[in-house]
């Protein structure tokens, strides 16, 4: 009796890590973003299917690089659900960056999405993988320009940037409270916080 026990508890448990291993399927072949309608659900209301066209499934201007002359040095060309609205409920998205020398993108998360980034041209690193939720940054290193593809686990990953969220919340996080997390003097924070 207790073999049997063992063996049902051992099928139940791969069992249910076979059933909790991916996201759910859909429930239909395409759900093309309707943003005209007023319902409101986890992504957007599906436009009736006999309206949808095929440039609802195309982004074009991935390829071409970006403006990098900011004070980031870098440009983020990310097409979303909002751009694309056939990625609605796909699960997917990509973003392109392009990094002048020395450029960044801050850190940062994603809410909604693992990432991963492949590095087209540069001179360090091939493959990055980024857990949903991760704080993380990228930076050219190099001496020449570089660029990057990316690939998300949702059609609306959502960014958050950190240094925003701290030092330009609204409403502010409280200097002390910021000078005591981050180990620092007050005005070190007045300074981080002065151009929020």
């Amino acid at each position: 009796m207790a073999d049997l026990v063992l063996t049902l508890i051992s099928i139940l448990a791969i069992g249910w890590t076979l059933v909790h291993a991916g996201e759910p399927s859909p429930l239909q072949d395409f759900c093309v973003a309707d943003f005209d309608s007023p319902v409101r659900v986890n992504g957007h209301a599906c436009l009736d299917p006999k309206k949808v066209t095929a440039d609802r499934f195309y982004f074009e201007g991935l390829h071409k690089p970006g403006n990098t002359s900011n004070t980031l040095g870098s440009y983020v060309n990310r097409p979303t659900v909002d751009e694309t609205p056939g990625l609605n409920t796909l699960g997917i998205s990509t973003v392109r960056v392009n990094y002048a020398p020395r450029g960044v993108v801050p850190p940062h998360r994603h809410p909604r999405a693992s990432e991963i980034l492949i590095v087209l041209e540069g001179e360090k690193g091939d493959v990055f993988a980024f857990p949903f939720g991760l704080i993380h940054f990228q930076q050219n290193v190099g001496h020449g320009n570089a660029v990057t593809i990316a690939f998300l686990s949702s059609p609306n990953p959502g960014v958050i940037p950190i240094a925003n969220t701290v030092f330009g919340s609204n409403p502010s996080i409280n200097d002390d409270l910021l000078a005591k997390a981050f180990r620092v003097d007050k005005s070190i924070i007045r300074n981080l916080k002065s151009p929020y």
